[in-house]
């Protein structure tokens, strides 16, 4: 399967979920959006990478990196390779320079790693296809299909994120304002709520 390249374009903190942070990656040769719910630790480890701020005593994900090119193992990339029930499943592509392995890790994890080996990350069609918002122009054009859960957080039934109540239309304009600012993580949970009706 041939792999789409994408960047960090956003993390914001959860309007929603509290302790919670939507980090938002764009397609690098697209319009295409990928927003994944992660705690706040990694998205604490992403930003202080990103700003380029040093720590009084390294994270976890800078200990590995040591641990790793203590031993001459470098991150080639990561690719987040799965979507099973709305869960996002990532890989490390690593190397010692003689043989390449792969290892399993949360997508938080991942990408918090790639940004300190400054390797690309990838993802498949499939995933992009099902769980992403496009931007066509200066308009977002909704997905069908879209079945995101943020990530090993409990997901927030319609309920109690108060869409239940408002007709499809308006939850259409909704998402159409949260998009435009760029309220990624409000953005899912309305498409969210969309599906749902989709569904029953």
């Amino acid at each position: 399967m041939k792999k789409i390249k994408l960047d960090i374009v956003g993390l914001s903190y959860s309007q929603t979920q509290s302790g919670a942070y939507a980090l938002v990656l764009g397609e690098v040769s697209g319009r295409r959006r990928l927003p994944i719910i992660i705690g706040s630790f990694e998205a604490q480890a992403i930003a202080i990478e990103i700003e380029k701020m040093t720590p009084s005593r390294p994270l976890t994900h800078d200990l590995f990196k040591s641990f790793a090119e203590a031993y001459h193992i470098m991150v080639q990339e990561v690719v987040i390779y799965n979507l099973v029930d709305g869960i996002f499943y990532s890989k490390l592509i690593c190397s010692d320079g003689k043989k390449v392995m792969e290892i399993d890790a949360r997508t938080s994890d991942a990408i918090a790693i790639a940004v300190r080996f400054e390797c690309p990350i990838f993802t498949y069609e499939f995933i992009l296809s099902s769980a992403g918002i496009v931007i066509e122009g200066n308009d977002f054009v909704y997905l069908e299909n879209i079945t995101e859960t943020p990530e090993e957080i409990t997901p927030v039934t319609s309920a109690t994120t108060g869409f239940a109540a408002l007709s499809t239309e308006e939850l259409k304009t909704k998402l159409q304002e949260a998009l435009a600012e760029e309220s990624y993580e409000k953005a899912a949970k309305i498409r969210d709520e969309l599906n749902r009706r989709k569904e029953s």
